[in-house]
């Protein structure tokens, strides 16, 4: 049975707007079965083109719009999948949009075009943009026969994470799928394109981020524990983004003393993959990283929901220099909404600097028996 997604009705209604569609997403979180769910409602007149062939990408690079509208025949509905492979994709698309209007190209990448050196600035004005993240807490609702079953299987969604191959396994063999696809495509691109030449050292720096989940992130001290200078940190972090692996969470502050204003806290987009690389999947009430597994998985989940209902919000979290904190915090439209999150029930009491100086302010905590409401 297969998972639905719900940004799939958002494609279908930017389809044939004289825009390219681009759907971003690391491997293996399921954009290739997406685009050929669009593919299947133009039977007759489509074309898949997977651009790590290379016949493919040599038909595509360094083409006129005569040999390229020759390479796609009379199709009407185009799929590059993992597009950013071709050298200079963006001119490519230029090219198709601008000449063929009628066509509808749509492009997947599991890496930003800025990742690969790809040019995308020419498609200013003429593209969708989309991010298919692993499966959303929301989507598995669809997928499971009843509520019961999903809560049941929650914990080990948080351990083993959200990919699609991973849900549709069992047992002992979801921790085997989660650490193939950490192992197989976690760094593909990456080292594709960056030409990295030592990519033990960009795995000791993913091992470092996984150990410090839930805490404010020093690339001074990342530099000391990885052994490279803290320039190097920077950039592989921002290619680490980049290719959807992890993604950053900078501090809330109005200039009020005493609030944490430069460090950055470092999530990953699966919690499976943050575990397979440092070869944990122990059940939570045997960890001692519950809470930051917790709060990692709620604001993937919250940011997931936010992206497929098409609501774009700040995202910060908030901490003083004396301890105090809140985890997570959105501002949309000036309104600020604050988040605690504790994975068991427990008496919580708002941090009296933030009340204070946030009066319009709603703060809640979240926990393991309210948690839904905060995904809706």
């Amino acid at each position: 049975m297969k998972i639905p997604r719900e940004i799939e009705k958002r494609v279908l209604g930017k389809l044939f707007k004289k825009k390219i569609i681009i759907i971003y997403g690391a491997r293996q979180v399921g954009k290739t079965t997406l685009v050929k769910d669009l593919l299947k409602k133009y039977p007759e007149k489509s074309l898949y083109l997977n651009c790590d062939e290379l016949d493919v990408r040599n038909s595509l690079t360094d083409k006129t719009s005569t040999e390229i509208k020759a390479f796609l025949g009379e199709n009407k509905l185009i799929v590059l999948d993992e597009a950013q492979r071709v050298r200079d994709i963006g001119l490519t698309l230029k090219l198709m949009v601008d000449n063929f209007p009628e066509l509808q190209i749509v492009a997947t990448g599991s890496s930003s075009f800025e990742l690969s050196n790809k040019i995308i600035e020419p498609l200013t004005g003429r593209k969708f943009e989309f991010y298919l993240y692993p499966i959303s807490y929301n989507e598995l609702k669809k997928y499971y026969a009843s509520a019961l079953e999903l809560r049941r299987r929650l914990e080990r969604r948080i351990v083993y994470g959200m990919y699609p191959e991973v849900i549709l396994h069992s047992g002992e063999e979801e921790k085997e799928v989660v650490k193939s696809i950490t192992s197989s495509y976690l760094y593909k691109d990456i080292l594709a394109f960056q030409n990295i030449k030592n990519p033990e050292v960009l795995e000791k720096l993913l091992q470092a981020l996984a150990l410090q989940l839930g805490n404010e992130v020093s690339y001074n001290e990342l530099s000391q524990i990885v052994g490279v200078d803290k320039n190097t940190i920077s950039n592989y972090i921002q290619i680490l983004e980049q290719s959807f692996v992890i993604h950053r969470l900078s501090p809330f502050s109005r200039n009020i003393r005493n609030e944490l204003k430069k460090l950055r806290k470092i999530y990953f987009w699966d919690t499976g993959v943050r575990n397979a690389l440092i070869n944990n999947f122990n059940a939570l009430d045997l960890r001692q990283d519950t809470g930051a597994l917790w709060e990692n998985f709620l604001i993937n989940e919250r940011i997931k929901n936010n992206h497929n209902k098409n609501m774009d919000v700040n995202k910060y979290f908030w901490r003083t220099h004396s301890q105090q904190e809140l985890d997570y915090i959105e501002e949309d439209g000036g309104k600020i909404r604050a988040f605690e999150f504790k994975w068991k029930k427990q008496k919580f009491r708002p941090p009296s600097l933030f009340v204070d100086n946030y009066k319009q302010a709603t703060v809640e905590l979240i926990h393991n028996e309210n948690f839904e409401k905060f995904l809706l």
